[in-house]
């Protein structure tokens, strides 16, 4: 089925709103985080925080270029103070994120937008970059 524009301005500002998300969630889970690697899980969250900036930028401007306005509502931000929890749901918004841009790559295709079609596929690269840290993180997590 091919995509519309409207139907692709609505997914990036969906992508848009979980950018947001993200950028409040690990800012939050910074400061939230606690225990003896404390200093450890601090850094990566932090880590991440630019990353993600980048990508909502990218979007913001790429809704206006053609034709939107961009949200300015995050999507909702689940908070915990467990460490481990802080990772596994990090690594579900991590998963559904790359579900979503390669959905996007497909609607940017289908429109002959071949630009935003590449940067959403070098986007993909980084979300997995950090899907697959968490991941790593996660394997053999002892309480």
């Amino acid at each position: 089925m091919a995509a519309t524009m409207e139907e692709l301005l609505e997914g990036l500002n969906h992508d848009l709103a979980a950018e947001f998300q993200a950028v409040i969630t690990y800012r939050l889970f910074a400061s939230l985080c606690t225990g003896p690697w404390r200093q450890e899980v601090r850094a990566f969250f932090e880590s991440e925080i630019p990353d993600e900036l980048e990508h909502a930028r990218f979007l913001a401007d790429k809704i206006v270029a053609l034709g939107g306005t961009p949200t300015t509502e995050p999507l909702p931000v689940t908070l915990t103070r467990n460490n481990r929890e802080m990772f596994e749901i990090a690594h579900r918004a991590e998963s559904e994120t790359i579900e979503r841009y390669e959905e996007r790559v497909r609607q940017a295709d289908a429109l002959g937008l071949t630009a935003l079609k590449v940067q959403l596929e070098d986007m993909i690269v980084d979300e997995t970059r950090h899907k697959e840290e968490i991941e790593r993180r996660l394997l053999n997590w002892k309480e």
